[in-house]
């Protein structure tokens, strides 16, 4: 689910309140006020409203590669602070909050309750004196940055989900030990096999981008009889797809780990609110910048749709 941009956003009321209040800001805030004032003379928009609109896209487009949190995981935007899930008799789930996984049975618990209290945050912060000279390419610039944190940050929650599911819980009741070989077509292989064998359907495979060039270095990845060209890239050095999952590569992704994963059932992640720009300041010591948020809720709901490879060589060989 990609973050949406400026103009679509834009017809949502509270979203437009929002906007008004950072118009006001942009006279008077330094950052905002400089931003405005650059991105006028460069040519590139017209008034305030136009340079937050600008604000807006430059972030969410820079987090946007670096969220692939969102294409390992079911996300569902709700208006709601909590949403309860029905938990499967033998279902082992898990509930997500403060940094920390609660392992919940099916058998003992009838729900599991997904609260949309985490807050992915970015921000840089700059001096007055600073942002007085700086120019339109040192501001777009810090802005870009903001976004590239802010998405890995969001990632990062994602992916520690995950890790925080026990063994014994996973698709097969163990993790998958490739004994410190490369990660090759028999491993994946492997992995869609623990999946199916408890019935569901592989959709996604996460794992390191040191993973996914050993991919590369097997000869069935770039041999049509195994894979169609359209499934690898060897121009942009990527897997697209394999044995029906879509290949999500990141060094987000603990090196040494992949996951196979049933994307429909076996997790969830509550979009309270997608990306949200703001002004920042800390008028004590005089620094000022931008500020970049989402807020949202995670949660594992069925574990036996997670299969887990560990063990795999760090290096190319």
């Amino acid at each position: 689910m990609k973050p949406k941009l400026f103009e679509s956003l834009n017809q949502n009321g509270e979203f437009k309140e929002h906007v008004e209040t950072q118009k006001i800001k942009a006279n008077t805030h330094p950052f905002l006020k400089r931003y405005c004032e650059m991105g006028v003379k460069e040519g590139l928009f017209s008034d305030s409203a136009g340079a937050i609109g600008r604000l807006h896209d430059t972030i969410v487009q820079a987090a946007y590669p670096d969220m692939i949190g969102r294409d390992i995981i079911n996300v569902l935007p709700t208006t709601e602070a909590l949403e309860r899930f029905p938990l499967d008799q033998k279902a082992i789930a898990y509930k997500y909050a403060e940094g920390a996984a609660t392992r919940l049975s099916g058998t003992k618990n009838g729900l599991v309750e997904v609260s949309t209290n985490i807050l992915a945050e970015s921000s840089e912060e700059w001096t007055r004196e600073f942002l007085e000279d700086a120019t339109w390419n040192v501001l777009n610039s810090m802005v870009d940055r903001v976004g590239r944190t802010l998405g890995e940050e969001e990632t990062n929650r994602i992916i520690s989900l995950y890790g925080e599911v026990a063994d014994a819980d996973l698709a097969g009741g163990d993790a998958l030990d490739q004994d410190s070989a490369v990660m090759d077509w028999e491993a994946v292989v492997n992995l869609h096999n623990a999946l199916r064998a408890e019935n569901w359907k592989p959709t996604v495979l996460a794992l390191n981008e040191t993973q996914l060039h050993q991919l590369l270095c097997d000869d069935k990845f770039i041999h049509a009889q195994y894979l169609p060209s359209a499934q690898t890239s060897l121009d942009q050095a990527a897997v697209t797809s394999v044995l029906g999952m879509r290949v999500q590569a990141s060094t987000l992704v603990p090196n040494g780990t992949a996951y196979a994963l049933d994307t429909r059932v076996a997790s969830v992640m509550l979009l309270r609110r997608d990306v949200t720009v703001e002004d920042w300041e800390d008028i004590k010591n005089g620094n000022y910048g931008v500020r970049a948020t989402t807020r949202f809720g995670i949660g594992v709901l069925r574990s036996t749709a997670i299969a887990k490879m560990t063990n795999i060589s760090q290096t190319l060989t």
